[in-house]
Formats: C-alpha cells, structure tokens, sequence
C-alpha cells in the first residue's frame, strides 16, 4: 500500500467492521427474536420485528462511529479492545432503549432487551479480536507495512527502535537512524544511514517512507525546520521525540492547554467529567441499592451476634485519609475487642484482639459492607485504593516514593491491589510498595470496565474466603 492511502486504509477498516456489525446487530436480535417465540420475554417487543431490527441498526451505526474503533491501531491490547465494545454497547443500549421504549416498539425495560445486549456484546467481542488476528497474520506476512527513520540516537531512541521492532504483527519496519556519527550503543541490527543533514535527500530516494521520529535538541533548530516543511510538503508523518531521560524514567502524556502543549507524568482518566459522572452515578446507584435491601438483614445479624460475642459498639469509626488527602471517618463492623491501640497497629494474622466472629466478618468482607455509607456520602468510592490510617499515611508517605499519589482519586471498599495479591498485614516494606505501585496503576488504567472486574474478583475472593484477610 502507498505512502498516500495508509490514511484512508484506517478509516475502511473502521467503516468496514462499523458496517459489519450493524449487520450482526440485526442478525443477533432476529436470531433471538426467533429462539424467544411463545415465550414470556418474546412479549417484550410490541412492534413488527422488522422495524425494531432498523431501529437498532441505524442506533448501533451511529453509536458505533462515536465511540469509534482501534483494530487498525498497530499497539493495541485485548483488553483495551473489550473496553471499547462495552462502551460501545453501553452507548447503544441507553440510545436504542430510549428510542424503542418512548416510541412504544418495545419494553427496553426487561430481560428480553439484556439479554439481547449481553448476547451482542459477546458476539461482538469475538468478531472484533478474530479480525484483530486475522490483520496480525496479515502484517506478519507482509501486509499493510510501514517503513519508518529514526533521527538521532539518543536513550529513548534505542527505546523507540526496540518498541517499533519488538513484535512483528505491528508492521513496522525501521531502515536505520540518522546522527552526527554512529552510536555504538545503539542496537546493531539498526544501520547507520548518515548525518542529519543528509535525511532529506534520503527520503527523497525512497518515496515510501512512512514516519520519520526525530530526537535532535533544540539547538539544530535549524535542521529540524528543514525535515518538517520536507515531510509537511511529502505525506511523511513527522514525530518530534523528546529526551526526557536525562531526569524522568516514566512514561509521561502530551495535552493542550489552549495552544501551548504540555506533558504530564500519567494518564488520569478518572480526571474527565464524563468518567467521574460514570462512576459517581454507578457508585450512588449500587450503594443506594445495597444499603435499601441486603444491607438492613446483615446488620441485624451482625448486631445481633456480635452484642451476643463482644462487648462495645457494633460499628467502628476510624479517621483515614481519602481524596486529596482529606481526612474522613471511615465505618467498618466491629471486628476487634474495643483497644486503645485501634487507631495505631494495623491487625496481625493471629492478633490476639480479634474475635472467632470478627475472624468471620474479615475473611468474608463482612466487616467493611458499612463503607457504602461512606461510598453514598462521597467519601469513598466502591472501587478505588484502600484508605489508610492516618499514622501509616504519615509513616509510609515519608518512606515510599510516589506513595501520595494514590490520594489522587476516591479511595475504595476494594481495589486493584487487594484482588491482586496485596491485601493484609504489610510486614515489610516491599508488601506496602507492592500495594502502592498497583494502587497507581489502577489510577493510570481506569475504565469503567476495570471496575466491575474488580468488584467481580472481590466477591469471588469472600465467596472462596482470603488467606490474607486478618
């Protein structure tokens, strides 16, 4: 393919798998609509089949193309493609539901139209990683390539070749590199093509160069201005790469402030209205949910037994720090003897103030259900780091490199670091810079997706009980 139509590749491959699956969306209610006949849930559609079928399409099409796709996208992970289906789906189930309920074609409100939307959502899923497969093979035969020159050869450089180069479904191939002189550093396989002013002529030679990467200071000025009107005027992409590595070794991320561009230290999805909407609305409905049914049984037994086992209130309050480092009162069940030591040492696996019951409540979770109060309030989030107690945000702050960047977000009633292995009594420091660096890569990663994840892991880990919760 020409250096000229790899843009318009991109946006085929999007119109082509947005087009295919508004067919499968049509298909898969017709072939649910079918399977459902003279059933209960069939009653759920109140108009001709053939006309909900339209609806749903022209609301997935539009969906679809708002959202967008990332098949063609050459670094892309799975889960990263799931998450993008859910959103999708979500997009459309709200847009196709609220057309067919108000205009009478159907009851959105029932199983039959969840069932249609978890039914989609998985064919979905498998058709859009078999097309990822399908265009890896492709690029690994040779198909849809990109040539690509390195110049300069700086550290992060060496990073970019072996990123382009690592995996060979990405379809990137790197002729060499350009700087004032060879680089014995840099890795072998990539040849030396001359000095930096030689680039121009160089892609004047070979009209299929795709991207050009550029590394050299600011004070070739000069030289750099010069590739940027070549590539400008000859359909190259032109990257400028800077050298951040002389004092930052972490990936950083480029934003606009107006017209001036900037680089921050992380990715901060939860920083976007929409996402804290999301989450926020999510939070507010399922604690509301919980605490109106579940909750009110729980605690007349847990009032109850531990009245019967232990004497003292039934619920603890213990001041931590959450959202900015603010401090708040975080609810728990009492799960401990009442000790002068509550606010001070964290619980042991054979502490001697726990009871049989508050052993219970602790390898079940039990005892951290009133934290939806605190989640209702907006102290907490469902999801979110684990809040620590004001001495070991103190302690801990001053030992652990990037440890108040966890007071970012909301913290949680479980996290991506308790389903990961990070729960518990922290013996050594290594267990606390575990739980930090998992807790940042939960800030860094959010998606809505990851959420419900978690929240899944949590409740199979109190169904099959944790060794770690002490």
């Amino acid at each position: 393919m020409g250096r000229k139509s790899f843009d318009s590749y991109n946006q085929l491959v999007s119109l082509f798998v947005v087009g295919c699956e508004t067919v499968l969306t049509g298909s898969v209610f017709t072939l649910y609509y079918n399977l459902m006949q003279d059933t209960l849930l069939h009653k759920s559609a109140e108009s001709p089949m053939m006309q909900i079928v339209l609806i749903l399409m022209l609301c997935y099409f539009i969906a679809a193309m708002q959202v967008g796709v990332v098949l063609y996208k050459r670094k892309i992970y799975a889960f990263q493609i799931v998450t993008k289906i859910f959103k999708n789906i979500t997009g459309f189930g709200l847009l196709a539901g609220i057309i067919l309920y108000v205009g009478d074609f159907m009851d959105t409100w029932s199983w039959f139209y969840l069932y249609y939307l978890i039914g989609l959502f998985v064919a979905i899923t498998l058709f859009r990683l078999t097309l990822r497969n399908i265009l890896k093979i492709y690029r690994r035969k040779g198909g849809n390539i990109r040539y690509v020159v390195l110049v300069g050869s700086t550290e992060n450089m060496q990073d970019l070749y072996y990123e382009l180069t690592n995996e060979d479904y990405t379809g990137y191939r790197v002729r060499g590199y350009f700087d004032f002189e060879p680089n014995p550093m840099f890795p072998t396989d990539c040849q030396y093509l001359g000095r930096p002013e030689e680039v121009v002529g160089y892609l004047k030679s070979n009209h299929d160069t795709h991207y050009l990467f550029c590394s050299l200071p600011s004070r070739y000025s000069d030289i750099i201005r010069k590739l940027i009107d070549f590539c400008e005027n000859n359909v190259v992409r032109f990257f400028s790469v800077p050298n951040l590595y002389n004092y930052l070794h972490n990936r950083v991320y480029f934003n606009m402030m107006g017209n001036v561009p900037f680089l921050s230290l992380r990715r901060d999805p939860l920083s976007r209205l929409g996402n804290k909407l999301l989450k926020r609305a999510f939070d507010i409905i399922f604690s509301l949910t919980f605490l109106c049914t579940l909750f009110p049984f729980i605690f007349v037994i847990v009032a109850v037994i531990t009245k019967v086992t232990m004497p003292g209130p039934i619920f603890f309050r213990q001041k931590r720090n959450g959202l900015n480092d603010e401090e708040f009162y975080c609810y728990k069940f009492r799960s401990m003897r009442v000790n002068k030591e509550a606010d001070t040492l964290q619980a042991t696996k054979n502490d001697p103030r726990k009871t049989k019951w508050g052993n219970i409540m602790r390898k079940t979770n039990i005892d951290e259900l009133p934290q939806f109060i605190n989640v209702l309030k907006g102290d907490m989030s469902i999801v979110g780091p684990r809040p620590h107690m004001l001495k070991h945000t103190e302690e801990y702050s001053k030992l652990i490199n990037k440890y108040m960047v966890r007071h970012l977000v909301k913290p949680g009633i479980t996290g991506w670091s308790q389903v990961t292995g990070f729960r518990g009594e922290t013996k050594e420091l290594k267990d606390m810079e575990g739980r930090i660096r998992g807790d940042i890569w939960y800030i860094e990663h959010w998606s809505f997706g990851l959420d419900l994840f978690i929240i899944y892991k949590t409740v199979m880990n109190a169904i099959h009980g944790e060794k770690k919760a002490y």
